[in-house]
């Protein structure tokens, strides 16, 4: 048989190109072995500092695949969807600052003022070493959590601190139903105060703690169980204790 020799047209053809990899295929090549509990734990990392940057909706799958070097069935495969993974994401925070609060609130033998400043220094400690996790709980964490709002952690640490006050404010004459008042008030004390000192982490975390347990334990010191107004009369039915006039 004559051999068959190219045409020109063969000769001069371009050779198709490469098959280009898959976004899949490049992750799974980049992807550095992990155990299966290690992964899961670098997903929560890398889900936890996207979530505070950029809130639960500016958050995708997609962002948090290409960050971990990993395809996006990886990330269903251990949290069944962005939901699963910002729900463990937001019950992590909130299990820690409930941890943080909760032991400086059972100090064993501590005073009166001494858990007022462990518990507004356990706040300060949390808003300092984990903003991440604060602006997590503060920005959007109800929208799979109803557990898990900043607002409901809140909440909860004044029902503990009420059970703290009540004692106290009965021995000297207070109602009952007013160490929710106060304790409202204390919370959102320091609370409000911490969140603004994160702004500029200026004072030192120790001075904001001192300044505001001042305001608190001196506040608390001059309480009298039935305050009233200098410029407004009270209701008919309400306590009389009129506080004298200053300059």
């Amino acid at each position: 048989m004559p051999e068959r020799h190219a045409t020109p047209e063969e000769v001069t053809a371009t050779p198709p190109a490469p098959e280009r990899p898959t976004t899949s295929a490049r992750a799974r090549r980049g992807r550095i072995r992990m155990t299966s509990e290690e992964r899961r734990e670098q997903l929560i990392g890398v889900a936890r500092t996207l979530f505070a940057q950029r809130g639960f909706e500016g958050t995708s799958v997609e962002e948090i695949a290409a960050t971990a070097q990993v395809s996006k069935p990886v990330v269903y495969e251990h949290f069944g969807g962005k939901e699963g993974l910002y729900a463990v994401v937001v019950d992590r925070e909130v299990r820690r600052l409930h941890d943080m609060i909760r032991t400086a609130l059972t100090t064993p033998g501590a005073s009166s003022r001494e858990l007022i400043e462990y518990g507004a220094l356990a706040l300060m400690d949390y808003l300092d070493e984990h903003p991440d996790g604060f602006l997590i709980l503060a920005r959007d964490s109800s929208v799979v959590a109803t557990q898990g709002s900043f607002a409901s952690i809140l909440s909860d640490i004044v029902g503990r601190v009420t059970d703290l006050l009540e004692a106290p404010l009965k021995r000297h004459g207070f109602e009952a139903t007013h160490s929710d008042l106060y304790a409202q008030a204390l919370v959102g004390l320091v609370a409000l105060a911490g969140q603004s000192w994160l702004d500029t982490r200026e004072p030192p975390k120790e001075v904001v703690a001192a300044h505001l347990v001042n305001l608190a334990w001196n506040g608390m010191a001059n309480l009298v169980p039935n305050p009233g107004l200098t410029v407004r009369e009270m209701p008919e039915d309400a306590p009389r204790h009129r506080p004298n006039r200053r300059v």
